[in-house]
């Protein structure tokens, strides 16, 4: 299938889904029981099924997510595929941030990213630095859009200010549960600014898929979805919103594809605001500083 595209007003495009690689791998260091090939078949599969936007990081395994990624995309024309990577935040100074990228795209078999993220904010580093190196990469063609993760409003801003090109993205941890990107007014901002708030962890390892909730209960029956495709459509029907989701397992690949194609009704995207229950003002996993 064909994975619907967003648009912002200065011409960048995304889909609305991808895949990530959080974990593939392993998680901050290497794992060597992992099973390196399901995770390169999973990637293909996803691929295979019409998902083009792939999401990796330097930190990933301590990078052996991106090897993997690089493996997998391989055998596939590198200008069908969206590919974004990210920069550790120990790796935010001028020439740092230059070396992270050059060892990212070695990894990744490829000679550009389609988007490059500061992965999170280190406020021992000054910012300036960190843009004037992304502004340089991308004059250099090695990428073609930068982007940042979990940055507040004001850090954002001032990323923005000592950047000579526009930011495109923020990437957030943002759910029916998790609703930082909401409180802290970063979903308002993105669209105001023309920005895209790409929601990470979509249905919270699992935690969105309880059919028994009565409004969740009352969604599925309405969509004919699962509580998975509610939840995830929930967030691809909100404008200047795109999600990415881990997909190791076939079925779940399966199932996830079914979230995109439609688009949830604006009152029961306010009605799953509002009523969704066990709300959280904070992120669990990575709090905006």
């Amino acid at each position: 299938m064909k994975i619907p595209i967003k648009k912002l007003q200065n011409g960048f495009t995304m889909p609305v889904f991808g895949i990530g690689s959080w974990q593939m791998g392993g998680r901050h260091e290497q794992d060597f029981t992992n099973d390196d090939k399901a995770d390169i078949q999973a990637i293909c599969n996803a691929i295979e099924s019409g998902i083009i936007h792939i999401d990796t990081a330097e930190r990933y395994a301590n990078g052996h997510a991106e090897e993997l990624v690089g493996e997998a995309i391989s055998n596939y024309k590198r200008d069908k595929l969206f590919l974004a990577s990210k920069v550790w935040n120990t790796n935010l100074k001028y020439k740092d941030v230059l070396t992270a990228c050059s060892s990212s795209l070695k990894r990744l078999k490829t000679d550009y990213l389609d988007l490059y993220l500061v992965h999170l904010p280190n406020p021992d580093i000054p910012i300036q630095e960190t843009m004037k190196a992304m502004s340089k990469l991308k004059k250099e063609s090695l990428i073609k859009n930068i982007g940042l993760s979990d940055f507040s409003v004001e850090r954002f801003k001032e990323a923005q200010d000592y950047c000579a090109d526009k930011i495109v993205v923020n990437q957030l941890h943002y759910n029916l549960i998790f609703r930082e990107p909401e409180r802290k007014g970063l979903v308002d901002f993105c669209r105001e600014n023309d920005v895209f708030l790409v929601a990470w962890r979509p249905v919270q390892y699992g935690m969105l898929t309880d059919a028994s909730i009565p409004v969740m209960k009352e969604m599925c029956a309405k969509y004919h979805k699962t509580p998975s495709q509610i939840a995830i459509n929930w967030l691809i029907s909100q404008k200047n919103i795109v999600t990415i989701s881990k997909m190791r397992k076939e079925d779940h690949l399966k199932e996830n594809l079914g979230a995109v194609g439609w688009e949830m009704e604006v009152d029961d995207i306010e009605i799953l605001r509002c009523e969704y229950p066990g709300q959280k003002d904070v992120s669990d996993s990575v709090p905006l500083i």
